[in-house]
């Protein structure tokens, strides 16, 4: 008889790393990296874990001295009790971001970054559709947690 040895995932920057080659490569994979600058660097786009953050789970920004495009991860989802589904749409939101122009080299397609839902829409049409509903499941209970802590 075998044993299954169940470990645990630690979740670091490495595995955010990966989190994001396999969005990309599954959702994104026509987009140019267009950080042309960067042409020593493997990826254009680095991910990272910030600090912890309650209402900002993701961010991109474009530094401009590298031309580096960077997505920071609030160091909520380190914890294994979010799901991945979530930790994968918030990359995804900030891809499409990229993807849109906003901190990347790409042309800028709208004034806003979320005119008129174009996040939404994107993540649909790029067969995101199940990441968008588990992360409105995940946020609705989440909201609901904070609301009971804080007495809002």
């Amino acid at each position: 008889m075998t044993r299954k040895i169940m470990t645990a995932q630690i979740r670091d920057d490495k595995w955010l790393e990966c989190r994001l080659d396999f969005i990309w490569t599954k959702y994104f994979a026509e987009i140019r990296q267009k950080n042309e600058q960067v042409l020593s660097y493997r990826n254009k786009i680095f991910i990272k874990f910030g600090r912890f953050a309650r209402y900002r789970l993701g961010s991109i920004r474009l530094i401009k001295k590298t031309g580096v495009s960077l997505i920071t991860i609030t160091a909520m989802f380190k914890a294994s009790s979010i799901p991945k589904e979530v930790v994968d749409y918030t990359i995804g939101h900030e891809l499409v971001h990229y993807s849109h122009g906003f901190s990347s080299p790409h042309p800028k397609l709208f004034k806003y970054p979320h005119s008129g839902g174009v996040v939404k829409k994107e993540m649909r049409e790029r067969g995101m559709a199940n990441l968008y509903q588990s992360y409105k499941e995940w946020v609705k209970t989440y909201r609901a947690s904070l609301r009971r802590r804080y007495g809002w």
